[in-house]
């Protein structure tokens, strides 16, 4: 079975027809549709900071260090201790959201969404996420499904990228006219691999959770960026359908900014259907938001890298360039805010 939303997901901005609305997490099952123009919104230029890789690179493996970071484990709860101390240690100013999360086969979470705020005084704020936690299966994985990957892709790049981004904001000498947070969501990855019924969302336990519990009262941002499995050789990033109706002029924008910027081999134009994924309930929770998510039409899923859910997902698949292209992309857009 597959999680059926009504009423929610119409048709998208740029596309001419209406779109199925059946769709699993992280499987793409609405039509392609009709994409960014390479020509249109003209992006702005300011002079961002300079995005570090090799330091996006080690606090991936910092992260997979701590072994699978599956809720309820020792590697999960030692795993958050570090990003809340990490985050504190880069300037930034750090609420932790605890809760309890309830999988779809019953099992009860303990569960913490880790905020960083830098310029928390800003009216003006972007949000930024990622999810942290690891899938406790590998159950795309050929030989061994059953046991858990170490996720450096599918979680810790994401994360990564966003620990090197509010380094490099603490660090800037001109720092940007906007407030930035960012938050990694927990209990993203526990979701049912047969599918939900009933309307209910095994997946993104995290954000559903923010969305209708802030971690400050009345919050609100000007637009929010997921980020989800962003490190892999040679990942392409296609506009993901549903960012395109949530937020359309921030897919262009992003996109725009990447290709202006030299990452063109990165963030391709080829349509791409909708995913549910956290920047759903980043949407419902009153931020338009997009997604930024590795997009492998050969692979056996016919949508994500080879590796999804696959004990692949290690180390050796993590690209310093691929984290570059992000990285640097996501500090223009801050830098450029003005032009979204």
């Amino acid at each position: 079975m597959k999680n059926r939303i009504t009423g929610y997901i119409m048709g998208l901005v740029f596309a001419a027809s209406l779109y199925s609305c059946d769709f699993r997490k992280k499987e793409t099952t609405t039509e392609e549709s009709q994409t960014t123009s390479e020509t249109t919104t003209p992006v702005a230029k300011s002079n961002a900071p300079a995005f570090n890789p090799d330091s996006a690179y080690h606090y991936v493996a910092k992260q997979v260090s701590f072994g699978p970071r599956v809720p309820n484990t020792v590697a999960h709860r030692s795993c958050g201790n570090y990003l809340i101390q990490k985050l504190k240690s880069l300037g930034a100013q750090v609420q932790v959201q605890e809760f309890e999360g309830t999988t779809y086969d019953g099992k009860k979470l303990q569960l913490r969404n880790i905020i960083g705020s830098y310029n928390p005084g800003a009216a003006n704020r972007i949000l930024l996420a990622s999810h942290w936690d690891t899938r406790p299966f590998a159950d795309k994985d050929e030989t061994n499904p059953t046991t858990p990957a170490d996720g450096a892709n599918d979680g810790a790049s994401g994360v990564g990228v966003l620990l090197e981004l509010g380094r490099t904001l603490n660090q800037a000498q001109q720092n940007p006219g906007v407030g930035v947070d960012i938050i990694f969501f927990d209990g993203e990855d526990w979701g049912n691999p047969n599918g939900d019924e009933n309307g209910q969302d095994s997946w993104c336990l995290g954000s559903q959770y923010w969305a209708t519990h802030k971690h400050q009262a009345n919050y609100t941002a000007n637009f929010g960026i997921l980020l989800d499995m962003v490190g892999a050789n040679g990942a392409k990033f296609a506009p993901e359908g549903f960012s395109q109706e949530y937020a359309p002029q921030v897919v262009t924008a992003v996109w725009k900014t990447a290709n202006q910027i030299g990452y063109s081999d990165y963030f391709i134009y080829t349509p791409n259907g909708g995913i549910t994924d956290d920047h759903k309930y980043m949407t419902q929770g009153g931020v338009p938001s997009i997604d930024i998510i590795d997009y492998d039409p050969t692979s056996p899923d016919g949508t994500f890298g080879k590796y999804h859910h696959r004990h692949t997902d290690n180390m050796s698949i993590i690209d310093k360039n691929t984290l570059k292209a992000v990285g640097q992309t996501l500090l223009q857009v801050i830098y450029n805010q003005t032009a979204v």
